[in-house]
């Protein structure tokens, strides 16, 4: 159900051939490759041109930038944390080249991955407010072409993907993560990456899996299949772990995925025993290319306080290079250890603080940077804010998306629906244990949920629309084809909402285009209203409150 498919009906009475193997297990994508990657290039330009605008200002030490950038610059000076002298965010800020450091290394509480990630920029452009948000504000700029073009799989339609990914650059909490030196954009960057491989391995792989059996290939179990693409998601996701180790749940949550997936394929492929032939032979090299190469992917990210002495707890290392990593094993052990109990003890009040079910409807946002300079606006009193806070329009209509994608989840048992719940939990429900503990949380720690949201939002947009007249019969649960007729899964996947006897009602496939494009429309217009209050603009007092619609936003 490719929902920019507006190719004419076909002929009554018009024969087609039956469709092969291959079409019912994975439907090519409709469109021409120039569209497919121009739109989303368009659109990416935009989302970056909105986070490189103006990326040093405000020329300060914004929020927790004064613990990551300067982790960041310890690790291209000495490959691990270093401690550093009072007023050293001062000192940076007039002048980046100066002597900022004290005696010792530094306690981290988070991997390093992220932080050198960020040490990127400050290698290109020195230590300086730019330098140190380059690399997130080109991640997040490179997220969104990541997300159309995963959105554009999803679906079947590039302009639905060229939705999504204009939807996330409107988020005013990526827009604000990406122009700040903070981790929870790599996360959200490396988990979003990581996704992407596993639905384009998921293609690939039902496409070599009816090509091997219409070959003849494969006995009860069905044949082998090598899913190269999962060995570059356990990179990503093992990257998303050296950030911050919220990304084991998604190693988690998508390795349940991909056994699902692969038990899926071969049931619709008319294998004789899918679920051993799933668990056997797709299962197990799965947990190498996720978890074993996630692994080593978070290792190697600890090569500076491996191999070289005087990190924390790391001490002398051995005379021996190689000998180093085998060497080093029991004191990292124990470092983890100490930054886990850092973790659970973690309950120190913050004025900003909030709990993951305050998250959803935005009660408690994080003002990252606030200055009343005088004399700078037309008005009496001006006010300069970075307020990290999601797009309200865009999130809470998310909330309404997700109910639905539940629906269409238990009824349709859409796969798409079924891994975007998923990924959205995995962001979410995991942070409950930790805040009925009373651990302190902050508000983009929900980063990472936010390609999810957006996907949501646009599934939800697209079961609305509907199919176009020439699309093909729906597919049934989700599993790639239609038993009762044999004919091919949609495009997008799913029977329309708006369906009459002789297939799509064109007057309703425009209402549900136009709802759909209304909603882009509030959601541009929203954020285009708080941009002020996202991008330290200074504006007047009265303009400030005007854009703080509930008090707890203070």
């Amino acid at each position: 159900m490719a929902m920019t498919d507006f190719a004419p009906a076909r002929a009554a009475g018009e024969r087609t051939q039956p469709p092969s193997l291959r079409e019912r297990l994975a439907p090519p994508v409709p469109g021409g490759a120039l569209l497919s990657w121009l739109g989303p290039l368009l659109v990416t330009l935009f989302a970056g041109f909105l986070r490189f605008d103006r990326l040093d200002k405000p020329k300060a030490v914004v929020f927790d930038e004064t613990y990551y950038a300067k982790d960041a610059l310890a690790l291209l000076k000495f490959g691990w944390e270093h401690n550093t002298v009072k007023d050293a965010d001062k000192l940076l800020i007039a002048d980046p080249n100066a002597n900022i450091w004290a005696s010792g290394a530094s306690f981290i509480a988070h991997p390093p991955g992220g932080k050198w990630m960020i040490a990127i920029g400050e290698w290109l452009f020195g230590a300086t407010p730019f330098g140190w948000r380059f690399t997130a504000a080109l991640c997040g700029t490179l997220s969104v072409l990541i997300l159309c073009r995963v959105a554009r799989r999803m679906t079947g339609s590039t302009l639905l993907g060229c939705a999504a990914g204009l939807l996330l650059a409107l988020d005013g909490l990526h827009f604000v993560t990406s122009r700040a030196a903070l981790l929870d954009i790599f996360v959200m960057f490396w988990v979003l990456a990581g996704f992407a491989c596993l639905v384009a391995d998921r293609d690939r792989s039902r496409r070599r899996l009816a090509e091997r059996i219409e070959a003849g290939s494969g006995a009860a179990f069905g044949p082998f299949l090598a899913h190269g693409w999962r060995l570059l998601a356990g990179v990503c996701l093992g990257m998303a772990c050296a950030t911050k180790w919220t990304g084991i749940f998604y190693v988690a949550a998508f390795g349940i995925m991909v056994v699902f997936w692969d038990y899926g394929a071969r049931r619709a492929a008319g294998v004789r025993e899918p679920l051993p032939g799933a668990l056997l032979l797709d299962a197990i090299p799965a947990f190498g290319q996720l978890v074993v190469v996630g692994a080593i992917t978070y290792l190697a990210t600890w090569w500076g306080w491996i191999f070289k002495p005087g990190g924390w707890g790391r001490g002398e290392v051995a005379g021996f290079p190689l000998a180093r990593p085998f060497e080093a094993l029991p004191d990292l052990w124990k470092y983890h250890a100490e930054i886990f109990n850092f973790h659970t003890g973690l309950d120190s009040k913050h004025p900003y603080q909030s709990w993951p079910w305050d998250w959803p409807v935005l009660r408690r946002p994080v003002a990252f940077f606030y200055t009343e300079p005088k004399g700078a606006c037309e008005a009496e009193k001006c006010s300069r804010e970075i307020l990290g806070i999601g797009t309200p329009v865009l999130w809470w209509g998310a909330m309404a998306a997700l109910l639905v994608i539940i629906g269409i989840w238990l009824v349709r048992r859409d796969w798409r629906a079924g891994a975007i719940l998923l990924g959205y939990l995995a962001g979410w429900v995991s942070w409950f244990p930790s805040a009925l503990s009373g651990r302190t949380m902050f508000l983009f720690y929900a980063t990472p949920m936010l390609p999810f949201m957006v996907l949501a939002v646009v599934l939800a947009l697209g079961y609305l629309i509907g199919p176009a007249a020439s699309a093909p019969e729906p597919a049934s649960r989700g599993l790639g084809l239609d038993p009762s007729s044999g004919r091919p899964a949609l495009p997008f996947g799913a029977t329309a909402v708006f369906q009459g006897r002789n297939g799509p009602v064109p007057g309703r496939r425009i209402l549900g285009a136009a709802v759909a494009g209304a909603f882009v429309l509030l959601v541009l217009a929203n954020f285009a209203y708080f941009y002020p209050i996202l991008a330290a603009k200074i504006i007047p007092y009265d303009a400030w409150d005007a854009r703080i619609w509930l008090r707890t936003w203070i």
